[in-house]
């Protein structure tokens, strides 16, 4: 297995981005491609470095690259960084599907989404059946907040997402906030011992943290602070009102006890393609983007699906 930096266009900025080629690659050969999609808030080297290299280790040709204003990619002139807009990342997506299609060594294209990476691939697909298959891991897929909350806390967001709106707009300035309470400088028990869901917390710490598996000390381009406008987009996911849209074959992989698991049940609910479910009932939901056991079952699924 081989990672090549590539970049490419989109919103006429050059994203960065990793291309896992598989070991023996040979560019007279054709391959099967995946687009790999993020978890909020995530950059390539993290969850989609985990799942580029098992899925190039399976022979496929991965796509990990950073969205618009995340990571190494640049934000747009006037912009700020960390600002992770739902529906930019959806176009960044159909761009990312662009770029591996003038690639002459891929064959067919398919869309690998972890956490919000689901709902962002399944959004996608919608309207770019370029995207032949589709696979989700710990979706969150229905990630409505308006369904999910009442207005008491839904009107909070909104009033301090408008807020930090009118901020940075006056001032040219960044407002950065942290969305899961999580900074970067956190202890773990100063982060959990503050959490409503301790365990929840816990399991966050794990990955996001200044001390977890690939927190902002061991990803040297990762933040948890994020712009504080981004519920202005993030409080509504497109991909859920559309599932029964969705043409393309489809596998969702999600933990079966895992406290994020009706995002992927209410999902499956309306697709009308009849999926492929897996529901692992020893896993949660952060377990897959990093624990080896729980890697292990959700590539090979994946694996197994794009192949058949």
């Amino acid at each position: 297995m081989s990672v090549k930096r590539i970049t490419f266009k989109s919103f006429g900025v050059s994203l960065v981005g990793d291309l896992y080629l598989p070991d023996g690659f040979d560019e007279n050969n054709k391959y099967k491609a995946i687009v790999g999609a993020s978890p909020f808030p995530q950059v390539k080297e993290q969850v989609l470095a985990t799942y580029g290299t098992e899925m190039a280790n399976r022979g496929f040709i991965f796509l990990a690259f950073d969205y618009l204003g995340m990571g190494d990619s640049p934000a747009l002139a006037g912009e700020h960084k960390q600002s992770r807009y739902m529906f930019r990342l959806i176009e960044n997506t159909w761009d990312a599907v662009s770029y591996l299609g003038t690639l002459p060594f891929v064959d067919e294209i398919y869309g690998l989404g972890v956490c919000q990476g689901g709902s962002i691939i399944s959004s996608a697909a919608v309207t770019d059946h370029r995207i032949k298959k589709i696979a989700t891991v710990s979706g969150m897929m229905a990630a409505d907040g308006f369904q999910w909350s009442d207005r008491e806390v839904t009107d909070a967001m909104i009033d301090a997402a408008n807020a930090s709106k009118q901020k940075q707009y006056e001032t040219a300035e960044a407002d950065y906030t942290a969305p899961f309470g999580l900074t970067d400088t956190h202890s773990k028990e100063e982060f959990v011992d503050a959490a409503e869901f301790p365990a929840m917390a816990e399991e966050t710490y794990s990955y996001y943290g200044k001390d977890g598996f690939r927190g902002p000390s061991s990803v040297e381009n990762y933040t948890n602070m994020h712009i504080g406008d981004q519920s202005m987009q993030s409080l509504f996911s497109l991909c859920e009102h559309y599932a029964d849209k969705i043409v393309q074959p489809t596998l969702v992989v999600y933990g079966k006890d895992a406290p994020t698991a009706i995002c992927s049940t209410a999902f499956i609910e309306k697709l009308t393609n009849d999926p492929k479910v897996i529901a692992v009932e020893e896993f949660s939901h952060v377990d897959f983007y990093f624990k080896p056991e729980a890697v292990k079952v959700s590539t090979e699924a994946v694996a197994d699906f794009f192949n058949s």
